[in-house]
């Protein structure tokens, strides 16, 4: 890989030549007052269009990708490491969770040994991805972006057969990880200008941002494609190099996109993929000491266990390892005696079973005022129960089904313990055979304390419980370990400005539903074990890929 030519950027260290290329992407301009003002000649970021599948063209097209996958369905995927695609030894199966006789891949799997020579190779290319400008990497994203939206449907289709994901859902899960590639790339180049800092006489003094080294890239299994795609690209356009883990039940998406990065031209080396089990590859790539990072979204014992192993110094390691933790939810809505009831039972229903609650800011759990409370209830066992279950590929399914057998166990068990905490108004039971289906299940009259209020199930499982007044509903809100997201359903004004201040998530939502957090919009991550609220989408989140390097010159 040679030197880079020019930069985007005055002032950062590239090459002799760094300082010719400005006016290559920023353009002069001057505002009335005849001061200059810069003009980036790259559109403004815009949040990509979800697909409105009403239409007839989007239809056939959504159709014909899901033939596409299935015809390519039971493949078999290497690991890749240096651009050398590695297909011998052991694998493991990618399973349809809706049709759990399907294979969707078969993958090697990988090795301890595999996974030394992952972060060494990606150590060894990191000498060279450094020095890449900014820019030029910013455009391996924007060239990923183009061919992913290009192949926006069959990506989606292969979300509904790998993880269940309904046609809205997988659509809105491309369409995330199109606007990450899209932002980050304009994240960098921004990031790659004179940074501000504060004159002092007869020194020149600069500020920027140069990458930290080898990161380890875990993504979870519920967002294969946007999580996946916005921690592994925001490493990358930082300068990182990066050892890719996929999600063992969800990793063909993952090599989907190192196809597409590949495509892009990105070289070989940057970006190196390695599926596999957890305990051999997780623990081997974060102990490793040429590991810098560590990004990781699942679940807050994965997440607690990368905490403590990265905070160990290893033989050779010369810094503290850096982690990005996400970590999960027990998300609420909290419905006040002024609400509109219709609106909240509309958000509570979308936020609880889209994607079978199988997201990090679901909610789970509903807090209501006992003026409104029966009410409440009615209004949205009367929509869940509308709600169709079933094998995604057929668009009137709204609901598939949940991940794999030990999803299904586990959801199972909470139903169990909430019979006894509460009493079962919806569900409750497995839904067709053949998948792994579970019905949209309500407990109601549950108290604040309890372990389906309290515990993260990850599943279509909602605990309704009941709080006097405003105060007391704050307190149970409160009351969990995690910290993520939130609703407010109210239109008392001094009920929302005490939820702005009290309600403590990182992501609170006030008279609308709490998922669907948007790029660039609501920069999204939660306090206390829901994660060291990394605000992906944000504009402070490629910080956290990068180290910040103070120059002075005395002259």
């Amino acid at each position: 890989m040679s030197q880079p030519s020019g930069s985007c950027r005055v002032g950062f260290v590239t090459s002799p030549t760094a300082l010719l290329s400005l006016s290559e992407y920023i353009v002069p301009d001057f505002d009335e007052t005849g001061m200059q003002k810069e003009e980036k000649m790259l559109p403004e970021f815009r949040n990509e269009p979800l697909t409105d599948f009403s239409r007839p063209e989007n239809k056939a097209a959504m159709e014909a990708a899901l033939k596409k996958v299935k015809s390519e369905l039971g493949r078999r995927y290497p690991v890749v490491i240096g651009g050398e695609r590695i297909g011998t030894g052991d694998t493991f199966r990618s399973v349809n969770p809706a049709h759990t006789n399907e294979l969707v891949g078969e993958f090697t799997k990988g090795t301890k040994e595999m996974a030394v020579r992952a972060v060494e190779t990606a150590a060894g290319k990191f000498e060279e991805w450094k020095w890449v400008d900014p820019c030029e990497r910013a455009r391996y994203l924007l060239k990923a972006a183009a061919i992913m939206r290009r192949r926006k449907f069959e990506l989606a289709a292969w979300m509904v057969m790998e993880v269940s994901k309904n046609w809205v859902e997988a659509d809105a899960g491309v369409a995330e990880a199109i606007d990450f590639l899209e932002f980050y790339a304009r994240e960098m180049m921004r990031l790659a200008l004179p940074q501000p800092v504060t004159p002092y006489t007869d020194e020149e003094n600069e500020l920027y941002y140069i990458p930290l080294g080898v990161a380890a890239v875990i993504p979870p299994w519920n967002f294969p494609c946007a999580i996946l795609v916005g921690m592994t690209s925001a490493a990358l356009v930082a300068g990182n190099t990066v050892v890719l883990k996929p999600a063992s039940t969800a990793p063909t998406i993952g090599y989907k996109f190192f196809e597409i990065m590949e495509e892009a031209g990105l070289p070989a080396g940057v970006l190196n993929f390695l599926p596999g089990p957890g305990g051999a590859i997780g623990d081997t790539i974060v102990d490793h000491p040429r590991t810098r990072l560590i990004a990781f979204t699942g679940s807050k014992e994965v997440g607690l266990r990368i905490s403590e192993r990265a905070a160990k110094l290893n033989p050779g390691q010369i810094w503290i390892k850096r982690t990005i933790l996400e970590m999960g939810g027990k998300d609420f809505i909290l419905v006040d005696d002024s609400a509109d009831l219709d609106d909240a039972a509309d958000g509570i229903v979308t936020s609880a079973y889209g994607f079978q609650g199988q997201k990090c800011s679901a909610c789970s759990r509903v807090i209501a005022h006992e003026k409104v409370y029966d009410s409440l209830l009615d209004k949205v066992v009367d929509r869940a129960r509308r709600i169709k279950v079933g094998p995604p590929e057929d668009q009137g399914n709204y609901m598939g089904a949940v991940v794999d057998q030990s999803a299904f166990d586990k959801i199972m068990e909470y139903i169990e313990i909430g019979r006894g905490e509460g009493r079962l108004m919806l569900g409750g039971q497995r839904g067709q055979e053949g998948g792994w289906f579970v019905e949209p299940t309500i407990f109601f009259d549950v108290a604040g304390d309890a372990r389906i209020a309290q515990e993260e199930i990850f599943g279509p499982v909602l605990a309704l419980v009941r709080c006097s007044d405003f105060d007391e509903g704050v307190r149970i809100v409160n009351s969990t370990e995690y910290g993520l997201t939130g609703s407010l359903y109210s239109h008392n004004r001094h009920h929302l400005e005490r939820g702005r201040r009290e309600l403590h998530v990182g992501n609170l939502y006030l008279n609308r539903k709490c998922t669907g957090a948007l790029v660039g919009a609501q920069p999204f991550g939660g306090f206390n074990m829901s994660g060291t609220d990394s605000k992906a989408g944000g504009r402070d989140y490629l910080l956290l890929f990068t180290q910040a390097k103070s120059v002075a010159e005395r002259f």
